[in-house]
């Protein structure tokens, strides 16, 4: 039953579904299918009994509403694939749906609802165009079965059956949607957590690149209403020897302590951000001067760090320091003073901090 376009979605899906796990979409599915088919089990019964159906239209009754969720369930978490399993369960639900059509004689209200809940369910798995996949299931199932019933045809909806059907518009309806909340809180969520990761680099702590650039950026456009600002470039001195003779994660902790003492002394206003390996940046709405003292102040607390797993282990730093860009001057000219200033200070010997005009 159109295994070919659902193992293509099966196999290309990169939605939250196939994120939060494989039994995810069959556990979600079990519950609607049971709440859903088992409503429908009332507009089914009043119509099969308004149209005197017989033993064999109760026994599908009884073995597509209440005995297939669980097999379905079943089927779809004891397969190796129960995302893929649980895609052609789908299908099924759709082609069950097609079948009460003819059985019901195209009695207008419930077939109507009964084909439009069961499509409205794949839309609200999340898996793109698997309504449209439905659609061959359910038309070759009604059919199928119209052929069986010889496509009696009786439309009319009694006000019984329109009262039989009010549960499952309404309660699967909400069920459904509270469903689909609950996952679009979870992607915000997990939105939010990425969103997140993107802004604090890991290791340190500290302002990502991209997202130290973007706040360093705002501060130099609006320059001219701060009380000063300069930019502070940092690197550690000798830090690939540090690496050979101690290790990476000996590295890591240098880079950890550094960072944890930009952190707890970086002046209100200011931020702080890891351009790349053992460069550190650092913007602060303060004069030059001001800035001068700061970075003085790592430059010797970085001296003084003591790391335990490396008790030989002195580190320092060379800074480099600009001050208040020139209106015309980018993000990028201005980075570049400071890098400038920054060589300066590897130049004259390292261990220093050297300033240098904007």
């Amino acid at each position: 039953m159109n295994r070919v376009p659902v193992d293509a979605l099966a196999a290309n899906q990169a939605d939250v579904i196939r994120t939060s796990g494989q039994q995810s979409l069959p556990k979600r599915t079990y519950r609607l299918r049971m709440l859903g088919m088992g409503l429908a089990t009332l507009p089914l019964a009043v119509v099969m009994h308004e149209l005197q159906s017989s033993w064999i239209a109760w026994a599908w009754m009884l073995l597509t509403c209440w005995l297939w969720p669980h097999l379905a369930y079943a089927r779809a978490i004891r397969s190796k694939d129960p995302f893929r399993t649980e895609l052609h369960n789908l299908l099924i639900d759709s082609a069950i749906a097609g079948s009460w059509v003819p059985l019901m004689h195209f009695n207008l209200l419930p077939s109507a609802m009964l084909l439009g809940v069961t499509t409205a369910d794949k839309v609200s798995t999340g898996v793109r165009r698997l309504w449209l996949y439905s659609l061959p299931a359910i038309a070759l199932s009604v059919l199928g079965f119209g052929l069986l019933s010889g496509f009696s045809f009786a439309p009319h909806t009694s006000m019984r059956v329109i009262l039989a059907c009010l549960p499952i518009i309404i309660i699967h309806t909400l069920a459904v949607s509270m469903s689909s909340s609950r996952l679009v809180r979870r992607v915000q969520k997990q939105n939010h957590q990425l969103e997140e990761l993107s802004r604090i680099d890991a290791l340190t702590g500290l302002s990502g690149r991209r997202h130290w650039e973007a706040q360093a950026d705002a501060m130099r456009r609006r320059s001219a209403d701060l009380p000063g600002l300069s930019l502070l470039l940092l690197d550690i001195d000798h830090f690939k020897e540090i690496n050979d003779q101690y290790g990476h994660s000996i590295g890591d902790d240098v880079l950890r302590g550094i960072a944890g003492l930009i952190r707890r002394q970086l002046p209100s206003g200011s931020h702080a951000g890891r351009l790349g390996g053992d460069e550190l940046a650092i913007v602060l709405p303060l004069p030059l001067s001001e800035v001068e003292i700061f970075a003085e102040r790592i430059r010797r607390a970085t001296s003084e760090l003591a790391f335990p797993e490396a008790p030989g282990l002195t580190c320092t730093v060379s800074i480099g320091i600009v001050g208040q860009p020139d209106p015309a001057q980018g993000l990028r000219e201005w980075i570049e003073a400071a890098d400038r200033a920054l060589y300066g200070a590897k130049r004259g010997g390292r261990n220093q901090a050297i300033s240098a005009a904007g």
